[in-house]
């Protein structure tokens, strides 16, 4: 149905809705009801609010942890110091060897901004993670690719770098005609890609299974049928099963999200291909 005169399609769908919703009729959500409605206008939304509020956390978080450093830590010091070291030691080290360890603090704090707003999935009164939007996950994988180019460019120089991550050392000449697109894709352009996808596709698919649990819970709740009635127990169960899950998925895309970056600023860093 086209939209009407002056609305997008995401604000007709919700009009839609509610004049569908008057007259008694079941309305099945779209995409106007998965995205929260803008706060004041455009620039201020409520992904916006949790994106600040994620940054003002972790800063506020991470003065306090560090404002008085003592040799046998306290709570706060003892958690920053432990997310630090596993970032250091499993992921940056890991991947990149001693080298990684200069990268650490970056991706400590990459990593505990992605758990942060991850798990704002699940947090009562925010309920969807900004990385549910494609467009958050597509800034935080520009800023590791700018990285990876960057690292790679300034150690090697632009000719070396380029010709270390396109040509395959011992291949016939004739083969590099084939293979020389082939690396320019994976290199350039599928790795920072999957990046954002994997990222922003567990988070939209763990929001929509809590949205489908939750909202059919309600509904059965709500029917005529009193077995129906009942039955919705096992869907408000199920929803609180999936947000157990969701938090275990939320820290487990955010390690394997800077374990790639470690691992492709490691590989811009090495010396052969």
């Amino acid at each position: 149905m086209p939209a009407r005169a002056g609305l997008s399609s995401a604000e007709d769908d919700t009009v839609s809705g509610q004049l569908v919703a008057a007259e008694g009729l079941p309305w099945p959500p779209s995409v106007g009801d998965f995205y929260p409605p803008d706060v004041a206008g455009p620039w201020v939304t409520k992904f916006g609010i949790m994106i600040w509020l994620a940054v003002a956390l972790l800063i506020i978080f991470f003065m306090l942890a560090y404002r008085k450093p003592k040799l046998v830590p306290g709570k706060a010091q003892w958690y920053a110091e432990s997310v630090y070291g596993l970032v250091r030691d499993n992921i940056a080290r890991e991947q990149m060897g001693n080298t990684g360890i200069r990268f650490a603090p970056y991706f400590t704090v990459l990593f505990s901004f992605i758990v942060l707003t991850n798990v704002f999935s699940i947090v009562p009164g925010l309920q969807i993670s900004p990385n549910s939007h494609i467009a958050f996950p597509i800034v935080l994988s520009l800023i590791s690719y700018v990285m990876y180019l960057y690292v790679g460019v300034r150690k090697h120089g632009l000719a070396k770098y380029l010709k270390m991550m396109l040509i395959l050392p011992g291949v016939p000449w004739p083969m590099h005609f084939l293979l020389i697109p082939i690396e320019f894709l994976q290199n350039f352009i599928v790795r920072p890609v999957t990046l954002a996808l994997r990222l922003f596709a567990n988070m939209f698919a763990g929001h929509l299974l809590l949205l489908v649990f939750t909202v059919g819970g309600f509904v059965m709740l709500a029917s005529d049928s009193i077995f129906v009635q009942v039955t919705s127990v096992f869907s408000f169960a199920m929803a609180i099963v999936m947000a157990f899950f969701e938090l275990l998925v939320a820290v487990l895309q955010a390690y394997v999200f800077v374990t790639l970056s470690a691992n492709y600023v490691g590989s811009s860093l090495a010396d052969e291909h």
